[in-house]
């Protein structure tokens, strides 16, 4: 039996199947990794590409709180009895880790100060939902408790404009001139990915036990570095020198003749 608010862990073959899934992918985001010949940076959208970025992340919020509250009234109604749900023991991991992520970020001095702050905000957010989106995909059909009529249908409600919210925060990234993707990024993805399938060899529990609780948090912390990777100089020395490239500057003309005597201006 699960906790309230948690969710069904995982069992038998499905267990197996699941370890086995996670191991392999992350095997596949590895390999991705050593193929990467040298880092990349996002193309910077557009204006009107930017206006539309911010109104579906405001809209997905708005989505995902009118979906959360349809579920909240549906659990109210089928479990009148139930007046505490399970507690988070990961949520000060999370606000530590994006605290000092943000931090972090701040001391780039090579960077003009809004654009630090920039991308500080957005690594702050989007940090959690690089451990968000995969691990939801995992609970999301064993959360307990199902709710009546159809379980599926309200899990449905619930986790989709839950996935557009992580996904549009996970777009914002693209609008930091900071962010470029290089090889620590896809290894850090894929040992977070490494540690779910070791989770999951454990049946992927609730975190209330030591073993859940170690491998969530270390995950969670995997995912905080995966996103500073993205914001990391090329070399770590350059680290409080890294910033805007300068722009090429012209060399002056030189007057040079031509053979026929007549002068040709050189750059």
């Amino acid at each position: 039996m699960s906790p309230v608010g948690g969710w069904v862990s995982y069992s038998g073959n499905a267990r197996i199947e699941l370890a086995v899934g996670l191991l392999a992918a992350a095997g596949c985001v590895a390999y991705a990794g050593t193929r990467l010949r040298r880092p990349l940076r996002p193309t910077r959208p557009r204006r009107s590409v930017v206006v539309l970025m911010f109104c579906l992340w405001i809209i997905s919020g708005i989505a995902f709180l009118a979906g959360f509250g349809v579920y909240a009234r549906q659990f109210v109604h089928d479990y009148p009895n139930i007046t505490s749900v399970v507690s988070d023991p990961i949520l000060p991991v999370t606000l530590l880790a994006a605290a000092a992520l943000f931090g972090v970020i701040m001391t780039r001095t090579g960077w003009r100060y809004p654009t630090r702050l920039g991308g500080a905000v957005v690594v702050a957010m989007a940090a959690p939902m690089i451990f968000e989106l995969p691990f939801d995909l995992i609970v999301m059909a064993r959360t307990y408790p199902p709710l009546a009529p159809d379980p599926a249908l309200y899990r449905t409600v619930f986790f989709t404009p839950l996935f557009l919210v992580e996904l549009t925060t996970l777009s914002l990234l693209t609008l930091s001139p900071m962010v470029r993707v290089r090889k620590p990024t896809f290894f850090c993805f894929a040992l977070m990915i490494g540690v779910f399938g070791i989770w999951a060899l454990s049946g992927f529990g609730y975190p209330q036990s030591a073993l859940p609780i170690t491998l969530n948090v270390v995950s969670k912390i995997l995912a905080f570095i995966t996103a500073l990777t993205l914001f990391l100089p090329d070399r770590l020395r350059d680290w409080r020198k890294d910033g805007p490239g300068s722009a090429p500057r012209s060399e002056p003309a030189l007057a040079t003749k031509a053979t026929d005597g007549s002068p040709l201006m050189n750059r």
